[in-house]
């Protein structure tokens, strides 16, 4: 057992901060192992607060305390008393300064939460509680101060950063090297940055709508530089895209990116200083990928909107942090819609959210979108936050149109600015501004789970009335077994034989949103002569399962004719499931395997018809992956799914080998490499083509994957090439193609980032004996979070057959890195653990497996908060 249960924070408990904090002044004298923090706070009694003087609480975590001063006049430690993660002062005074000074080491910081050294780079992490690893501050979203901060070290480094407007520089008596920064906007501690590197810079400007001129950096190592460029365009993108949309501004005179190797998030939006992984920034065409690029805009375009959701108008507590998160996921997936393929994009993000969120709903750590408690708040940076969080605004969006959703976050970020709010006034302010009511609709915030619709229809012949019913349900998640009704908005579209939309209302619309609100509900259309055949949850309206008996034939009509781009590709999904599911039932009886026949026709029609988009053709041909069809599985049977998907992926590789040969050759043209729509849609669909003809193995499919491995120009088809071999080619080539490709990259981080996990989530290579030596190659470092989700994370969580070997030996791996990981970075051992919390729902012996490495993990002792909160709630009955 750990040596202390981290408590239990509530959202009933918030109490508003007793004190405020006008204006906070830092001064960083940096230095590795020594740094020194002196704050000069200007504090006020908060007159919401009551009266009286309570004691000021301040939290910090392995800080090394100096002294402390009020109004210049020094403490005694009769003054002050150390409390669990900070300290109690005694005040005497509504108003007052309060001067502290207190020692960090950076770079003994490997929790990457704080100030920390990365690849001797000074960095900062501070959301959701890394301030406090600074110095002792009331470290809470609701407290918002002016900061003004003064950087001092060495010439050596090229750039001292923080957040706002630079107001001074200039030499110390010593010679070093000092930079003032100011933020006129308040803002809560979790935004505050600094970076201190010898760093180069790309710079360019953008003219705002009302003629501002802003400055735009990005700040990278000097061999990075010209890996930049894309990152700036993405960043002009979006700032022009939230000018034009949401009519936001930004409001600093600059905008600054920084680019880290060792960071635990994707990035981080703070106040006119963002902090990124490297991952996130960096790209060349002859380094990153296609979705390397678009990973990219999307990321930029994310942080660059939190300026405004999340930055202006932040959040009062953690328990409101879908409120930011969610909100600006939103936000950055209509930007990456707009300017890629919005199909595309849409049926990415439904991919992730059905494998993933809704697993976590299912899952020991089910929580709603916005939380009624939490042991440590970094386990709550979860899909369900973001994703569904993004769905849930998504919805609002849905049910009162572009015009009414603009008029309502117009009214929000006016209503709000410059404060620390909730959920429920980013709701309120959607209903003030288009006089409606979403009282039920608060729901999505409170209840936790995947809700389930169950479709039935009928249709009235003789008076040409079809009938939808829909029965609403969500399954029991931990501490809600009752759930009360959502408000669902179901999008549809009635087709005839023809596959042409009907008309469903006097105004000729031919689409229209049902709101489900009852845990029953008949919705009519009049008007037919046959029944037409549902085209439901258009869009992916809600993020729920839909059960409607459909037939192999209606989901093949579906496929072919539906003209609501994603329930065409939904279709083809659902064909897929069906066929394999029918194969897991024939392995587990023992019976012969038999793809069924309309899933390899249906393939062939889509391979052969030249009209659609590139893009969807890949998506439609990619059967669901191992772990979204276990999420399929109320049971999951590990080995019944593997034997099941490489027979059905073996079986339509043979039958489609002519045809993904004839569209792989008409695709692959050498013409210069851009980034836009049209070539990354044919680059995927050459690439779907090149791998599911190297899984027949043939000397002639490898002989295109070596060729195209080879000539390749850029990391896409590099990449796609190296894969095909890695998973499909004998030892030699394939090992010949993996040490040429480390030989020609091992001075690129990214790069190499890529190699390891393609090797770890090989399911012919990526043994746990190879992973087990990947983590003894030079190029992992169990301190540096890309690598770990490389090589950890690409075995547990992308390589299915292999983890789940019936011997429990990638359990017992997992278990192992997870204990040495939670000494080093709680934060990511908490991420690599979730693939064993799901244990009660695999069959066979790998239930149990999982669960003793689970407690293993438990008894290895002195674990995090966020370790402990997570295996606790796994393992309870």
């Amino acid at each position: 057992m750990p040596d202390a249960k981290p408590n239990t924070i509530y959202l009933k408990d918030y109490r508003i901060p007793d004190y405020l904090v006008d204006n906070t002044h830092l001064q960083f004298e940096l230095k590795p192992k020594a740094t020194l923090v002196k704050s000069q706070l200007k504090i006020r009694r908060n007159p919401a607060a009551g009266v009286g003087l309570p004691p000021l609480l301040l939290d910090g975590v392995d800080l090394e305390l100096l002294s402390i001063a009020i109004d210049s006049m020094p403490l005694s430690s009769e003054d002050y008393e150390e409390i669990p993660q900070g300290i109690s002062i005694s005040v005497d005074k509504p108003e007052f300064h309060l001067e502290i000074q207190n020692r960090i080491n950076p770079e003994g910081n490997t929790s990457l939460e704080g100030l920390y050294l990365s690849n001797g780079m000074y960095c900062t992490q501070c959301e959701a509680e890394g301030f406090r690893k600074i110095t002792f501050y009331p470290d809470r979203p609701d407290i918002m101060s002016k900061f003004t901060t003064t950087i001092v070290a060495s010439k050596n480094y090229s750039v001292l950063l923080s957040n706002g407007n630079e107001i001074d520089r200039g030499l110390c008596k010593d010679e070093s090297q000092y930079v003032t920064w100011e933020d006129p906007f308040a803002k809560p501690a979790y935004l505050f940055a600094l970076v201190a590197g010898d760093l180069k810079c790309l710079d360019d400007y953008f003219t705002t709508t009302s003629g501002r001129k802003v400055k735009l950096q990005i700040f990278t190592e000097e061999k990075n530089i010209y890996k930049c460029d894309h990152a700036l365009r993405s960043l002009k993108n979006a700032m022009r895209w939230d000018e034009e949309v949401y009519g936001r501004e930004y409001d600093l005179d600059t905008f600054m990116v920084v680019a880290v190797d060792h960071f635990n998030m994707g990035a981080m939006e703070n106040k006119g200083l963002n902090i990124f992984n490297s991952a996130c920034v960096l790209a060349s065409p002859e380094t990153a990928t296609d979705a390397g690029f678009q990973r990219i805009e999307s990321i930029i375009g994310h942080e660059y909107f939190h300026n405004w959701s999340g930055n202006r108008v932040t959040l009062r507590d953690w328990f409101q942090l879908s409120l930011k998160e969610g909100f600006t996921v939103f936000r950055d997936a209509e930007f990456s819609a707009d300017l890629n393929s919005r199909a595309v994009k849409r049926i990415e993000d439904v991919s992730l959210l059905r494998i993933n969120q809704f697993a976590e709903d299912a899952g020991p750590m089910a929580h709603p979108v916005r939380p009624d408690s939490y042991m440590e708040i970094s386990n709550f940076y979860t899909l369900t936050v973001y994703e569904k969080g993004s769905e849930v605004v998504r919805m609002i969006h849905t049910l009162l149109g572009p015009e009414g959703f603009r008029k309502g976050s117009d009214l929000y970020f006016e209503r709000h600015d410059g404060c620390a709010v909730t959920c429920e006034d980013f709701v309120t302010a959607m209903e003030d501004a288009n006089q409606v009511k979403l009282v039920q609709f608060r729901r999505w915030y409170s209840q936790a789970g995947t809700p389930k619709l169950n479709v039935t229809d009928y249709f009235d012949e003789k008076r040409g009335i079809y009938r939808l019913t829909v029965r609403q349900s969500c399954p029991p998640t931990p501490g809600q077994k009752e759930k009360h009704p959502f408000h669902i908005p179901l999008k549809l579209g009635l087709l005839d034989k023809g596959g042409n939309d009907l008309i469903l209302d006097g105004t000729g619309s031919t689409q229209c949103v049902l709101e489900v609100t009852e845990s029953e509900q008949s919705f009519e259309f009049t008007g037919f002569e046959n029944k037409p055949l549902p085209s439901l949850l258009r869009g992916f309206s809600a993020p729920v399962k839909i059960d409607y008996p459909y037939s192999v034939e209606q989901l093949l009509f579906l496929m072919s004719k539906d003209t609501d781009t994603f329930n065409r590709w939904n279709a083809s999904q659902r064909l897929a499931f069906m066929a394999l599911s029918d194969l897991q039932q024939a392995y587990r009886k023992g019976g012969t395997l038999q793809l069924q026949p309309g899933l390899i026709k249906a393939y062939k029609r889509v391979l052969l018809n030249r009209d659609l988009d590139p893009a969807l053709v890949a998506e439609i041909l990619q059967l669901p992956s191992e772990q979204s069809i276990a999420e399929e599985s109320a049971c999951i049977d590990a080995e019944a799914i593997v034997v099941a998907r490489k027979f059905a992926l073996q079986t339509l590789a043979e039958a489609l080998s002519g045809e993904l040969r004839a569209r792989y050759i008409a695709l692959n043209v050498r013409k210069p490499y851009s980034i836009n729509a049209k070539d990354i849609a044919e680059r995927k669909l050459k690439n779907t083509c090149l791998l599911y003809l190297c899984v027949t193995e043939t000397a002639d499919s490898l002989a295109l994957a070596q060729a195209q491995f080879d000539i390749a120009s850029n990391m896409t088809d590099k990449a796609a090439a190296l894969n095909a071999l890695i998973n499909h080619a004998g030892d030699r080539q394939a090992n010949a193609a993996i040490e040429q490709f480390y030989r020609r990259w091992k001075e690129d981080a990214q790069v190499v980032e890529l190699w390891l996990g393609q090797q770890s989530r090989s399911c012919r290579r990526g043994s746990l004996k190879t992973v087990e030596k990947l983590i003894q190659h030079p190029a992992f470092d169990l301190k540096n979070p890309n690598r770990v989700r490389a090589v950890i994370g690409g075995f547990t969580k992308g390589n299915f057959s292999q983890f789940h070997m019936s011997d429990g030996s990638g359990f017992e791996f997992l278990a192992e890195q997870v204990i040495a990981l939670d000494k080093l970075n709680p934060q990511i051992a908490a991420q690599q653990v979730i693939p064993l919390t799901r244990w009660k729902r695999y069959t066979g012996d790998l239930a149990p497996k999982m669960k003793i490495a689970l407690k293993k993990i438990m008894d290895s002792g002195n674990l995090s908060g966020d370790i402990y909160e997570v295996v606790s709630k796994s393992l309870s009955e």
